[in-house]
């Protein structure tokens, strides 16, 4: 019998690893508003990322489930730094956007293993 298939991709690990994983590479991305990673990484992120930023654009919208919001972002990437600066400073940037936050640049093969690599920035 076949294995059930995944929606998800598989990085190796297991899947709390790959959420910590996320979860890491999310929060540098807001730190940064830039990084270079695998193409693989990068193409797994951005859904994630831009789920994230449309949370913090709805805390800035409404009250009643402002804290809820932000807490759901937070209880996600584990730091409160981050947190506050994605509320803070980057969904405000994007209010009048309608997704698309990110931007995923294709950099050629790294020198090493020949992984393909990408630079994921916001927009």
């Amino acid at each position: 019998m076949p294995a059930t298939p995944r929606k998800a991709r598989n990085f190796g690990h297991s899947a709390a690893h790959q959420r910590l994983m996320m979860a890491n590479l999310a929060a540098s991305l807001f730190a940064a508003e830039g990084i270079v990673t695998t193409e693989a990484k990068a193409k797994a992120l951005r859904p994630i990322a831009e789920k994230l930023i449309t949370k913090a654009k709805k805390a800035q919208e409404g009250e009643p489930l402002r804290i809820h919001r932000i807490r759901q972002i937070q209880g996600y990437l584990g730091d409160k730094e981050m947190t506050a600066k994605l509320v803070g400073d980057v969904a405000p940037r994007y209010m009048d956007r309608n997704g698309g936050y990110l931007r995923i640049l294709k950099l050629g093969p790294r020198q090493g293993d020949n992984a393909q690599m990408a630079r994921i920035e916001l927009v």
